[in-house]
């Protein structure tokens, strides 16, 4: 049996990586960047969650693999096309599985349980919820607040009430965008997503403006909470609110134009605007929390 490496790392998704910087919230709001054993701590959360989360993809692969067959663009993964077999792809999830576990356990207990969860959660997505309309996107947003609960909670980072919310916000925003764009892109067309059957592009719309309008007065919010004025010693963290407007606003544009949107880890690394306004925020955020 012939092993190709670059389909099992393909099969892995790698690129998806980038969303396990919601981990690193915590440490970064929280005022613990020059805290040594939290920031490990954190960085093996973030390697617990990449592990686990390419675990996860190798099962909604192999379940997905007829379906997927059907997909002009899905019809390419390793499992469907063939490029990796069922027993190579089950002992690569395995493999990452056992790592992620491992990683969890190294980094907090309390990570430990907060990956299983989102392990659990996943699996109930995969076998069934997947299905289930605005269920399926609350269990895609899960996984990120589940992120953030592990950067904060799992290792011991009280957790901002406001810095939750703009998560939950965000995230389910961000979920939101993703169907919507697989809505344009099958021309409102259930065959290749059954759960595209329960919704509609002006209901979609309609909770596109209702978890941005929340992301936006979450994240305000937070940055003139009292209590995160005197956790970082400034008030200015509100003059970050340009680049996510910016941000929500660009990726608004590019939703609508319906040219991306169903992969948002991509899309941030792919569309030069929204990088660009990424860079900005995160510069212009660490150096007022540092300063």
């Amino acid at each position: 049996m012939r092993l190709h490496v670059a389909a099992i790392v393909t099969l892995l998704r790698p690129k998806q990586w980038v969303k396990n910087t919601f981990v690193s919230a915590g440490v970064l709001f929280g005022g613990q960047l020059q805290n040594p054993d939290l920031v490990r701590s954190m960085l093996l959360a973030v390697i617990a969650f990449c592990l686990m989360g390419s675990s996860v993809y190798v099962l909604n692969d192999f379940l997905d693999r007829e379906a997927d067959r059907a997909h002009p663009k899905k019809r390419k993964r390793p499992l469907a096309s063939g490029a990796v077999t069922p027993a190579q792809g089950f002992m690569a999830g395995l493999v990452c599985f056992s790592a992620a576990l491992l990683a969890a356990w190294l980094a907090d207990p309390r990570v430990l349980l907060i990956v299983l969860l989102y392990f659990a959660i996943n699996c109930a997505y995969s076998l069934g919820l997947k299905h289930q309309a605005v269920v399926d996107v609350f269990c895609i947003a899960s996984g990120f607040m589940l992120r953030i609960l592990a950067g904060t909670w799992g290792i011991h980072i009280p957790p901002s009430g406001w810095l939750i919310l703009t998560g939950m916000f965000l995230t389910l925003f961000l979920g939101f965008a993703k169907r919507r764009a697989e809505w344009m892109d099958a021309g409102g067309s259930t065959k290749r997503r059954e759960v595209l059957t329960h919704y509609s592009q002006a209901l979609l719309d309609s909770f596109l403006s209702i978890t941005a309008t929340g992301t936006v007065l979450s994240y305000g919010l937070y940055t003139l909470d009292p209590q995160t004025i005197a956790l970082h010693h400034t008030d200015k963290l509100i003059y970050t609110m340009p680049f996510v407007l910016f941000g929500l606003f660009r990726y608004l544009q590019i939703l609508h134009m319906g040219s991306k949107g169903e992969n948002p880890s991509v899309d941030v690394f792919t569309d030069a605007p929204i990088l660009m306004c990424g860079s900005a925020y995160a510069g212009a955020a660490v150096w007022l929390l540092i300063r």
